[in-house]
């Protein structure tokens, strides 16, 4: 067996969700997800196959992010793995959706932050171990830091 760390490449002003699924049905109920939700958001889509014609299969309504997803997709390599690429609205807008598509079986991170996906890679194919989200902790928040992500939070309307 062999590890691999993929990076992957995060739009600007973009968030990533990348999760498993099991069925070749995922792109088209992820995208039901995903503009029945956050009709503004746009968004693309793409789920490798792990069986029969083993194609990642795309949609979305937004060109550039349909071909980062797919990029991102095609880079981690591992059967029935999706990744969404979005902009105009954030992955708690619409996770809880796709956590009810039925065929869904984890999301492994959403995030805007910096990414990287270990993958491990055997004879008959790839699977993903885990992600590593972001950076590590530098400390422990303060008076100050608490503060700031109380503001933040009412900033951008997720808190009154």
């Amino acid at each position: 067996m062999q590890l691999a760390a993929v990076k992957l490449e995060i739009p600007e002003n973009a968030n990533i969700i990348v999760g498993q699924s099991h069925f070749i049905k995922t792109v088209e109920d992820l995208y039901e997800a995903m503009v029945n939700t956050v009709p503004q958001m746009k968004f693309g889509i793409a789920f490798n196959e792990a069986s029969g014609a083993c194609l990642t299969r795309v949609d979305g309504n937004d060109a550039d992010l349909r071909e980062n997803a797919t990029r991102n997709a095609q880079a981690i390599a591992a059967g029935h793995v999706f990744v969404i690429s979005m902009t105009a609205g954030y992955p708690i807008n619409v996770l809880s959706r796709i956590r009810d598509i039925p065929e869904i079986c984890s999301i492994f991170c959403a995030t805007a932050n910096p990414v990287e996906v270990i993958v491990a890679e055997t004879e008959q194919g790839r699977g993903v171990l885990g992600v590593i989200d972001g950076s590590p902790p530098k400390g422990v928040e303060s008076q100050a830091d608490a503060e700031w992500r109380h503001g933040l939070l009412r900033k951008i309307g997720y808190k009154r």
